[in-house]
């Protein structure tokens, strides 16, 4: 392989989210863009005439979508792509726009991801074609055989029974995965589900597909999250906002090996492609696993999240279930993995999920995560996947280099536009707040208006 082309720093400047909540159809994806994007734009401190390209991220709707969000914050005729990438989808946004401003493309990007989903687990859109994911079930059925439970938990739950044939992992070590992550949404007033459960009762909870219960699955979601990212020179040029800039150390986009078919439940789980993108990401940054302070990663199900635990190298091979079981993915441990929660309790709005997990990355490395914050951050490390397949590790790094430091939430509010600290109080902004951010030539007539009412209305 070619080795890459030197490519210019990147930086998240600004970041947003609406809070996760359930697929009842009460908020439309416009809605859920408009906030997101508004919230990143008034953080990063500039407004929809900075941006040079817009990338809209979301897996359930028309085509365009992206344009009917985006022109809510201006019609300046920048060019604006609609990824679709399954659950990977919002970093594969970030990932887009970092390539974009690494090559001299743009100065500043705004990612926003959405989605509005339907109650109850995946289901395709398309039922007149093979899915893509056909081989993949296929194969699972020739090893595992098929139950009646969701796809997708059949695949995971798969790929944690070989983990315990494997490795010695019992089902309560899947169980503690869930546990923690419950515990921690609690903290986190975006989350979807902020309820603690005992060891327990997490176990007691209605079986999916072994070792999987309901309590150990993600729901589905509706929500926004948004991210601004920036190039040196635009960052060079507001010095006022190096404090806040989260440098993107290292990061790598990547899709399947042909492991994916070798008979192995893990490998069907994109073992490979994991493996190489966190190894990838790490060499870039110039970190080693024992750099990560905290983690957010793609804990589908609790059983994938012990894979990725693995894969990512944070335990020693095989061992994950030894890290979960000496407590060493919370607080007080090795590294904190889903301190917002995760997609277990957080909420999986497929479009939005990896710009969530960015933005509360982004948080804890300013030091504005207080209530869940993890001492002495350096280096956070982020992992999002889609089956399909795609995967993105993203490493990163304040733009000064310095450990987070402990801001009050009071300065906070001073600093960021908001008046409030976004990381703990998921609230709205005003109608001029809004306006500060659009451009002279946002859409002004009725559904702009429309937006703007149904957003205030929820605060």
């Amino acid at each position: 392989m070619a080795p890459k082309k030197q490519r210019q720093p990147t930086y998240v400047l600004g970041v947003g989210m609406t809070k996760f909540i359930k697929p009842r159809g009460k908020v439309d994806y416009t809605e859920l863009g408009y906030e997101a994007g508004v919230k990143a734009m008034l953080d990063a401190h500039i407004n929809y005439d900075d941006v040079e390209q817009g990338i809209a991220c979301y897996c359930y709707g028309d085509s365009t979508c992206g344009q009917r969000v985006f022109y809510q914050f201006g019609m300046t005729k920048i060019p604006i792509v609609n990824v679709n990438n399954n659950c990977s989808t919002g970093s594969t946004g970030i990932a887009m726009a970092r390539d974009l401003i690494g090559a001299g493309a743009a100065d500043c990007i705004l990612v926003v991801g959405f989605e509005k989903m339907a109650p109850g687990s995946l289901q395709s859109a398309w039922p007149d074609r093979e899915s893509p994911v056909q081989p993949t079930y296929k194969m699972m059925a020739q090893t595992r055989g098929v139950s009646n439970g969701p796809g997708a938990a059949q695949m995971f739950g798969n790929a944690g029974r070989e983990y315990m044939e494997k490795y010695g992992a019992k089902a309560e070590d899947f169980a503690e995965i869930a546990r923690i992550n419950h515990a921690h949404s609690v903290n986190n007033p975006y989350s979807q589900f902020q309820d603690v459960y005992t060891l327990e009762q997490v176990m007691a909870s209605p079986k999916i597909h072994e070792p999987l219960t309901k309590l150990q699955c993600c729901p589905t979601s509706d929500g926004g999250a948004a991210a601004v990212l920036v190039s040196q020179a635009f960052l060079d040029a507001r010095p006022h906002l190096k404090s806040q800039a989260v440098l993107i150390a290292g990061q790598c986009f990547a899709t399947d090996g042909p492991s994916l078919y070798s008979k192995s439940s893990i490998d069907l789980m994109g073992r490979a492609m994991n493996v190489h993108a966190a190894q990838t990401a790490m060499a870039e940054a110039g970190v080693t696993p024992k750099d990560v302070a905290v983690c957010e990663l793609h804990d589908c199900f609790s059983a994938n999240e012990m894979l990725v635990i693995d894969a990512l190298g944070l335990s020693e091979p095989g061992k994950a279930h030894e890290l979960v079981r000496a407590g060493g993915i919370t607080y007080g441990g090795q590294v904190v993995v889903n301190p917002s929660g995760g997609l277990i309790s957080k909420g999986h709005p497929l479009g939005a999920t990896g710009i969530a997990q960015c933005a509360e990355l982004v948080w804890h490395l300013r030091g504005w995560a207080n209530n869940r914050a993890v001492p002495k951050t350096k280096v956070a490390l982020q992992h999002n996947l889609g089956l399909g397949g795609a995967v993105v590790v993203t490493v990163y790094r304040r733009a000064d280099g310095k450990e987070a430091p402990v801001v009050d939430s009071e300065t906070i509010g001073k600093l960021n536009g908001l008046g409030y600290n976004p990381a703990v109080e998921a609230k709205g902004f005003s109608a001029e707040q809004a306006k500060q951010v659009q451009s002279k030539t946002a859409f002004s007539g009725w559904a702009l208006q429309e937006t703007d009412k149904k957003v205030a209305s929820r605060f």
